[in-house]
């Protein structure tokens, strides 16, 4: 069964990658960078529209301005709408199709079954077909597999390669991650995970990991994810604690990161984006578990809600110093999830907003990647000029650079600042000059009352 190209090692590729969304595009323009022929395949007629015409619609990564026209110029990267016909000419197919959650934490499968079914109605005999998107474990197997073999009327493992190899890197550096970090891989078949191996071994020269099957190939990311999600749960009980006995949670964190087992976190006012906050639930969500199997992921469960419930601690931190937040006027500084990333995914200023509003305060948001037409389209209230002077409060969620040189002259009601990213410490001076009171998630300068801690209160009564 398997091709040519797999004892070729000089035989340029025909690869369609389908999704060619923030992560697609990037690994479209590595292919094609090494000599391939990549056909990106996109239900956005406007993606498809703007790739062909040598631009990237991606902004995040630099490398993409240059290369996508250089590129689409040689005819070594083109895109479709037609993911059948690009996945016929195809003897690689890579399937980076996102899986979402829903507003109940379900997860939801509607855009990587329509590209299976999509990919299944154009796959060939000896084809590889890998997913990169990240999967509950025994999606590949149980669900993927069965829709591609219905659609192509063949056999996977037999008739055609099917592998996993979850995606590894972060919007803004891409590229990089591309090279730094291992691909993990799992076949359904030996012959299918040495395929992939192959692959990736030529198209991004990736040092790889071979796992026993593609379930454990999805679990290392859900693994990788969860981790990070724990951690910083972890992180942010530390902080309520320093919060509470007046101590410094970063110079603690900081002195035990010096014990090479200790690796804390930084806590802040909650978790954002694609990944973090989204793929613990594809552990303790999974739709193939059986009754019961959901006690088997605990911990994670409880890090969600002690990481979204950090938006309402920072709301805590406020009426902390300021007294009640009733008709007070608070300045969310960001709405992205992560400095300088121009993405609203998850972002915890959306909880922040809200718990400020539960408080009866007047909520403003800033955010420099974004216009004042685009925070209103999210649900924000953009700050007018004439309302500078009614701002109390100001909650730094997004790192971005221009906040490190952000003039809090301008609100000169303003009574204090949290840093909700510890990310303004070496700024605090001039913050303070200016008669405003900096305070960080977990430096110890405040203390709670008893009725101010609905953010433990609300974890409590939600994990017990």
């Amino acid at each position: 069964m398997q091709e040519n190209w797999l004892s070729n090692a000089e035989a340029p590729l025909t690869i369609a990658v389908v999704g060619m969304g923030k992560i697609g595009l990037p690994l479209a323009v590595r292919y094609a960078q090494q000599g391939h022929r990549v056909i990106g395949c996109d239900i956005n007629a406007q993606v498809v529209e703007t790739i062909n015409a040598g631009r990237s619609h991606v902004h995040e990564e630099p490398e993409l301005l240059t290369e996508v026209p250089r590129l689409a110029h040689e005819g070594n990267l083109s895109a479709t709408q037609d993911t059948a016909t690009a996945v016929q000419q195809a003897s690689v197919v890579v399937i980076i199709v996102p899986v979402f959650i829903d507003a109940n934490h379900q997860i939801d499968f509607t855009m990587i079954d329509a590209a299976t079914k999509a990919v299944g109605t154009g796959l060939r005999a000896g084809t590889l077909v890998i997913y990169e998107t990240t999967l509950p474990v025994g999606t590949t197997v149980h669900r993927l597999a069965p829709l591609l073999e219905q659609q192509a009327q063949l056999q996977a493992g037999k008739d055609f390669l099917l592998a996993y190899s979850p995606e590894r890197v972060s919007s803004g550096s891409i590229f990089r991650d591309l090279q730094r970090y291992p691909k993990v891989i799992g076949g359904i078949t030996p012959a299918s995970t040495e395929a992939a191996k192959i692959f990736y071994e030529r198209v991004l020269q990736a040092i790889t990991i071979t796992m026993a099957t593609t379930d454990e190939a999805e679990f290392v990311k859900l693994i990788e994810t969860t981790y990070r999600d724990v951690n910083i749960a972890l992180a942010n009980e530390y902080a309520r604690y320093a919060d509470t006995h007046k101590l410094n949670v970063m110079a603690a964190i900081a002195a035990a990161n010096t014990q090479p087992y200790s690796h804390i976190h930084t806590p802040g006012i909650g978790v954002g984006g694609h990944c973090i906050p989204v793929y613990p639930y594809f552990l303790f969500a999974n739709p193939l578990d059986q009754p019961g199997d959901e006690t088997t992921i605990r911990l994670a469960r409880h890090a969600r809600f002690i990481n979204d419930a950090m938006a309402m601690y920072a709301a805590d931190c406020l009426e902390a110093i300021l007294g009640p937040l009733v008709k007070q006027a608070v300045l969310i500084l960001g709405i992205a999830y992560r400095g300088n990333v121009r993405e609203t995914a998850f972002t915890s200023a959306s909880l922040l907003r809200d718990a400020l509003r539960k408080r009866g305060a007047m909520v403003y948001a800033h955010d420099p990647l974004f216009s004042d037409d685009e925070l209103r389209q999210w649900g924000y209230t953009p700050l007018p000029a004439e309302q500078e002077e009614k701002i109390v409060a100001l909650i730094l969620q997004s790192d971005h650079k221009s906040y490190h040189t952000l003039d809090v002259t301008r609100f000169g009601r303003c009574r204090v600042l949290l840093d909700g990213r510890h990310a303004l410490y070496e700024e605090r001076n001039s913050i303070e000059e200016a008669g405003i009171r900096y305070v960080a998630i977990g430096d110890g300068t405040f203390m709670r009352t008893q009725q101010n801690c609905s953010a433990e209160q609300a974890i409590v009564s939600v994990v017990g």
